[in-house]
């Protein structure tokens, strides 16, 4: 396997997060590679909302834009997938499996993890098939397209009622289908009454999809209901994989697991960073941005003090082999 020379930082993910500090890390000549799998989560989705400037933009478009803007200034970007990362001395080395089919090392003084997360998806059949389209979890994603639309809010959890209050923001016609949801209690049946939310107790069997377009919500005793939209809640997991090998562990939170982090993205491990979806389960694309150029900032500080004081210490050697 053949190593490349080190870079300052290695960027895993070629998403918002990044290629924001890919970026600010290039501006601050510092060598940098992004390693990008080409899989981004929200390339179901048409547009990528409330990002200023660039609202509705296609994420595949904005992807491109963003790497063509990291490569302008020097950062290399590269199609693969990390499958193991270890620390080697103070640096680290990634092992990359190619697009081509290719292994290949990547050496690097410091490591950020923007490789995003796992939606796992309510197992119902219909609901991965319109991911990112009819089948909707972030009403500032997608709650404007869906505006006015017969709503239906596939409960799967305690979060199930936030998102039935806050599609109800966004139209007249939500209906909650408890599913597997917990039963709501005295307060929370008054407020959904009183908003005119219908709830329908039973499990829902599956999505009535005809020519790749919703129809309807299915249960299992064969009742059947219409439905311009379907919002779920999914279980929202890091991919964190290298994170845990390098001796770090994901934290739980209520909608998954994520890598914790500081401030500015640092995490427990020393070296190494994180930012956007990879340590923030809720960031859309405009935070996970700002998560990526904060990281980028951190990182270079942190080895601006580093060189600092490596050029201090070289600056002292020939005084002290005199001694």
């Amino acid at each position: 396997m053949p190593t490349t020379r080190t870079y300052d930082a290695v960027v895993l993910g070629g998403g918002a997060a990044g290629l924001s500090a890919a970026v600010t890390l290039a501006r601050s000549l510092r060598s940098v590679v992004v390693i990008d799998a080409g899989e981004p989560r929200n390339a179901p989705a048409a547009g990528a909302h409330n990002l200023l400037g660039r609202e509705g933009v296609a994420p595949l478009e904005l992807l491109a834009t963003g790497r063509r803007e990291a490569e302008s200034y020097g950062a290399e970007i590269r199609s693969g997938r990390a499958t193991s990362a270890r620390r080697a001395g103070e640096e680290f080395e990634v092992e990359i499996d190619g697009a081509g089919g290719e292994v290949s090392t990547v050496r690097a003084r410091r490591l950020l993890l923007a490789t995003g997360l796992v939606d796992e998806l309510p197992d119902v059949p219909g609901v991965r098939e319109l991911w990112g389209r009819d089948v909707l979890h972030c009403p500032y994603c997608h709650g404007w397209e869906a505006r006015g639309r017969r709503i239906a809010v596939l409960g799967s959890g305690a979060m199930s009622v936030h998102q039935t209050l806050l599609f109800r923001q966004l139209s007249d016609d939500v209906t909650l289908y408890l599913h597997t949801a917990p039963e709501p209690d005295d307060a929370t049946w008054e407020q959904l009454a009183a908003l005119g939310v219908r709830v329908v107790e039973g499990t829902v069997a599956r999505l009535d999809v005809e020519d790749g377009a919703l129809r309807g919500v299915v249960l299992e005793d064969g009742s059947a209901f219409p439905a311009g939209a379907v919002v779920v809640g999914p279980r929202m997991v890091a991919r964190g994989e290298l994170f845990e090998q390098l001796g770090g562990t994901l934290e739980d939170h209520p909608m998954g697991r994520f890598v914790p982090v500081g401030p500015r993205g640092e995490t427990t491990v020393p070296g190494v960073w994180a930012a956007g979806n990879t340590s923030d389960l809720s960031a859309m694309v405009g935070a996970a941005a700002a998560a990526g150029v904060m990281a980028g900032a951190g990182i270079n500080a942190e080895l601006v003090q580093e060189d600092a004081q490596r050029a201090a210490e070289r600056r002292r050697a020939p005084f002290s082999a005199r001694a």
